[in-house]
């Protein structure tokens, strides 16, 4: 049974979406490879798609496509993708495997939870009401909701703001390394989520997080264990 995380001083625990709480891939890829179809491209195998999805729109159509945001047709492609998606959000979209029971024990120890995701509001606010998780999130803050999105540490310092609490009281978990990078930066402690995507760059042991745990439940006995946070890193440079 995992550790009690009763003596935990910290106040919150924050979620990325796609691939920390909810596994999104099967819905984003479906939608990938419909817009491959139409541009007359094979479909891609749902193993090729899988690690892209936390990078959203931007990985999945370099993965799809070999396009990256500076060519000249990813704006247009991108906003077919993003259509797409949206008409069938949650068919297969569900909380991963043992999420649900972790979100009660944090609440039943009086811990907050909250998401904090780069996905924009317009999909977000639908696909959490289709989900309907409960208990619901303290906060959710979007891809558009603060100035800037991650690997900025502007989203998770919004949602402090929303909860109350200082970072220092607050952990973020999340399976790409723009998530530690932005936790760090925002002065949280930070684990990887090492049942999600984990994208294509980068070895989560190379991300300066916490740790990495394998299973949601996982995640209380970081908590009880009060393993001090990482020295924040500096914000990422302002994009010119």
């Amino acid at each position: 049974m995992p550790a009690s995380v009763d003596t935990a001083p910290r106040g919150a625990v924050l979620f990325d979406l796609d691939g920390t709480y909810a596994d999104t891939a099967a819905d984003m890829g479906a939608a990938l490879n419909v817009l491959l179809r139409r541009h007359g491209r094979p479909a891609l195998a749902p193993e090729l798609i899988r690690p892209h999805v936390s990078s959203g729109a931007r990985g999945l159509l370099k993965a799809g496509f070999g396009l990256t945001p500076e060519a000249l047709e990813y704006a247009e492609l991108r906003g077919e993708y993003l259509e797409i998606y949206a008409a069938d959000i949650c068919c297969h979209t569900r909380p991963f495997d043992g999420m649900e029971a972790l979100i009660r024990r944090l609440v039943d120890q009086g811990l907050t939870w909250g998401i904090v995701t780069n996905k924009p509001g317009w999909l977000t606010t639908p696909l959490l009401a289709a989900m309907s998780p409960l208990p619901a999130p303290a906060c959710v803050v979007s891809g558009d909701t603060a100035p800037r999105p991650k690997p900025h540490p502007d989203p998770l310092l919004y949602a402090c703001g929303l909860l109350g609490l200082e970072p220092a009281h607050c952990w973020y978990i999340g399976d790409d390394a723009r998530d530690i990078s932005a936790g760090r930066a925002a002065g949280m402690a930070t684990l990887a989520a090492g049942w999600g995507y984990l994208g294509t760059d980068t070895q989560p042991a190379e991300w300066g997080a916490n740790g990495l745990v394998e299973h949601p439940l996982g995640v209380l006995e970081w908590l009880a264990a009060d393993r001090p946070p990482p020295e924040p890193s500096a914000p990422p440079p302002r994009a010119a």
